[in-house]
């Protein structure tokens, strides 16, 4: 198989390009990126291309698969630079891989594009998925979506499949996640289990978890198996709650009323602390936990690692300032002592 992979040099790219190195049906990849990185991988070629103006159908030409993982998480203070990559991006993608003829399109959709579900139960695939609307990351999910469901109406011959992650989590993108999520301002060395003495808890604030490799492990039974199709949820036990995360890391759990946690978030982003606005806490709390039995069934897929496990290595990647040679998991992408990330205004950038 020839197998494209556009927005292959971040979190869940790298791990695809790996595991998709060790599986014999695999014969070729192309990596497509915006920058070349300084990284190679067996099996793997790399192209440089941006979605949301270069010619797509040139890389497609001969492919059995494209997988669709480029996403824009900042800037977050201008939603026009992420809707043009994510929602106008996507659509370019789709659109180029149905001239081409691609047998079959993967798509990195998420537990954020569902509407606003139970905590206290798993839904499956058929839940709604209209997002939370103060989240722009949920919108563009949602939307994307949409297209997706239009273009399986009109191309019944073509398999389009969508995985549905919780959160994602890997050594390697340590260094882009406290840069996208976190910010410059928390010193790493700090991120160690025993100097985190607290942990925030609510009734909502319950997600779930999935380590890059499994989630990569997922994606590659999408493309070797042709009876894949339709969405598929993917998370590993257990959930994450304030109980769990105060048992994993042995802190104290302390409940936080939801509107606090809500306030806190879009005062420090307003004053450009952090550069997560409080749509992501409403994502959070809004998501519902997701039944992943149709992805083991059918495609006889189960995690390696428990959340727990993969959240605890994404904080030992932070202590350590782990990354990847590759633009978006580079550890001095935020520039000497994170200036770039302060000159750049925090929540502007988009490297």
């Amino acid at each position: 198989m020839r197998v494209v992979v556009i927005g292959a040099t971040g979190n869940v790219g790298t791990a695809l390009l790996r595991t998709l190195a060790d599986d014999p049906q695999v014969r070729e990849v192309v990596g497509v990126a915006r920058r070349r990185p300084d990284w190679s991988v067996p099996k793997t070629t790399w192209a440089t291309a941006d979605v949301t103006r270069d010619d797509l159908g040139g890389l497609l030409q001969g492919a059995d698969a494209v997988v669709h993982l480029a996403w824009l998480i900042q800037p977050s203070r201008d939603e026009s630079v992420t809707r043009a990559t994510n929602v106008e991006g996507s659509r370019r993608v789709f659109l180029a891989a149905v001239a081409a003829g691609v047998p079959a399109v993967i798509y990195a959709s998420s537990v954020g594009a569902y509407a606003a579900g139970p905590k206290d139960r798993a839904v499956d695939e058929s839940h709604p998925t209209t997002g939370i609307p103060s989240s722009f990351y949920s919108r563009h999910k949602a939307e994307v979506e949409r297209i997706l469901d239009h273009l399986e109406g009109e191309h019944p011959d073509m398999r389009f499949v969508r995985l549905r992650p919780g959160l994602i989590f890997q050594r390697d993108a340590a260094s882009e996640i406290r840069r996208y999520f976190v910010g410059p301002f928390l010193p790493s060395p700090l991120v160690r289990r025993d100097l985190i003495p607290v942990v925030p808890s609510a009734p909502r604030l319950r997600v779930q978890a999935v380590h890059s490799f499994d989630v990569a492990d997922a994606y590659r039974r999408t493309i070797v198996d042709p009876r894949a199709r339709g969405a598929y949820n993917v998370a590993a036990e257990p959930v994450l709650d304030g109980a769990e995360l105060a048992r994993l890391l042995g802190a104290r759990r302390v409940s936080v009323p939801e509107g606090a946690l809500r306030a806190a978030a879009a005062l420090t982003w307003r004053a450009r602390v952090q550069p997560t606005p409080e749509g992501w806490v409403d994502l959070g709390l809004g998501v519902p936990i997701m039944d992943t039995t149709r992805v083991r069934r059918e495609l006889g897929w189960s995690p390696r690692r428990s959340s727990g496990e993969a959240l605890l290595e994404l904080l030992e990647g932070m202590h350590d300032c782990a990354g990847l040679a590759t633009p978006p998991l580079e550890p001095s992408a935020g520039g000497p002592l994170r200036l770039r990330e302060l000159v750049t205004g925090v929540g502007r950038a988009s490297r």
